[in-house]
This record gives C-alpha cells, sequence and structure tokens, in this order.
C-alpha cells in the first residue's frame, strides 16, 4: 500500500463499489469488467483504477476483476470484515429513525445500546426491543461490549456536551447528525450528516440550471444524463499504516 495521502471520495467511492460487488457475488457472477463497476460507481473507468490503485494493483487486463477476491480486499481496507457494534445517543426522530434502516445490519453495523438524557424518553422501547437508557449509563456499556462507533442524534444545543462524554468513553468514531461542528482530539474521527447542506447543493444546481435554461432548451437533444454524486466530507484525525485521509 502506498504511502501517502488518500482523498475523503476515494474512500467513499470504495463503500460504493464494495455494495455493488456483494450484490454482484449473491448472483453468482464472478468476475466484473472495469467499465461495468466504474459505471454502477458513477465514476469512470479511469476514476475506478485510480482508487484501486491506492492499495494495490488488482484486475487482469482484458479480463475484469475477480468479484470475490475484490469485495473481499476492499472490505478488508473499509475494516468490514468484523462486526461493529454501534451505540446511539439520541432517542427523538432520527435516532428511531435509524434504528429501523436495515442497511446497517446489512453492513455489519449493530446498534447494542441508546442513550439519552433526556428523562421523557429513558426507558421508552425502541425498534429491536432496545430499550433507552440514561446517558450516565455509556460508560459502563462502551467498556463492556468494546463500542468505538456511535451515532450523535441530538439537538445542535447538546452536542459538543454529549461529543466529549464519547469520546471520554473511548469512542474513535462518531456519525453526527446535529448541525452543530464538533471539537474532537485527535485519533478520533467524525462524520457529518447534514440534509440542510444536501440541500442547499441540490437548489444551488437547479438555480444554476435555471439561469441557463434557454441554452439548455436549444442543446437538449444533445444531453447525456448526468451520473455524478455529491461526496460528503470526512473529518478525520486518524493515521493508521502508514495512510492518512483527507477531505
Amino acid at each position: 500500500m502506498r504511502k501517502e495521502k488518500i482523498p475523503a471520495a476515494t474512500i467513499i467511492r470504495l463503500s460504493v463499489y464494495q455494495r455493488y460487488l456483494k450484490r454482484l457475488l449473491a448472483k453468482g457472477v464472478k468476475v466484473v469488467s472495469s467499465s461495468e463497476l466504474a459505471y454502477e460507481a458513477s465514476v469512470n473507468p479511469a476514476q475506478l483504477r485510480k482508487d484501486l490503485s491506492y492499495f494495490g494493483r488488482f484486475g487482469v487486463r482484458g479480463v475484469g476483476y475477480d468479484v470475490a477476491s475484490l469485495l473481499n480486499t476492499i472490505s478488508g481496507i473499509l475494516g468490514l470484515l468484523d462486526e461493529w457494534r454501534v451505540v446511539l445517543v439520541g432517542a427523538g426522530p432520527i435516532g428511531q429513525a435509524l434504528l429501523r434502516h436495515p442497511q446497517f445490519s446489512k453492513q455489519g453495523y449493530v446498534f447494542e445500546a441508546v442513550f439519552d438524557y433526556d428523562k421523557n424518553h429513558i426507558g421508552r422501547e425502541m425498534e429491536g426491543g432496545l430499550l433507552v437508557q440514561d446517558i450516565k449509563e455509556l460508560p459502563r456499556v462502551i467498556e463492556e461490549k468494546d463500542i468505538q462507533l456511535a451515532v450523535l442524534a441530538v439537538p445542535s444545543e447538546k452536542a459538543q456536551e454529549m461529543a466529549d462524554i464519547l469520546v471520554e468513553c473511548g469512542v474513535k468514531g462518531i456519525l453526527n447528525f446535529c448541525t452543530t461542528r464538533i471539537r474532537v482530539p485527535r485519533g478520533v474521527s467524525v462524520q457529518y450528516v447534514d440534509f440542510t447542506i444536501l440541500l442547499d447543493t441540490l437548489t444551488y444546481k437547479i438555480s444554476q440550471n435555471n439561469a441557463k435554461g434557454s441554452e439548455d432548451s436549444v442543446n437538449s437533444s444533445k444531453a447525456k444524463w448526468a451520473r455524478e454524486h455529491s461526496w460528503p466530507v470526512v473529518q478525520s484525525n486518524i493515521q493508521r499504516q502508514g495512510v492518512s485521509l483527507t477531505s
């Protein structure tokens, strides 16, 4: 593996490749071409090959990639060969929706416990039979279950306080659904999910397209389907095996 900075977008695209490879393997497909894999990930084949080149040499020219082998390699790079135990902090509407989302368990992320500071939520039964526990119980549960990942879905004014508790308990990665940017020490990574920012990018694109609507109308016969993704930004302070991740 080359010791150089790897763009955060590359890591996110690896996740997209991994999901498609899992579907192919389930269908019994043994080999996939770079053009097909790239198309499904909404990138060009050159980008796909560049992404993979950060981690070694894969595939056979003129043949393609061995699906099972590439899936295993990418899963290992992403740390997905083992199951990850996760705690949820925040039993509000977002937290409830996340617990119902099937993709977490499919990717090997298992919610072990739910916590909240609001007494109105404590004791409530959530999806999967999990009972909302008082935030005071967080240190004990994290130690007992060896938790390294947490999902933070609390009001913005409580985000930093809850994040501090998670970090103090040894959590190394936080998926933050709060609009507030939180401060964490080196060795802790934060991924932000802010739906309003994603919507802002859509309204910007719509506004720009409307501004040049007449030109687009003239050239509509030449238009092609756009297959672009907006990749979220990862704030990462982790460095391991000589590889650092950058946004």
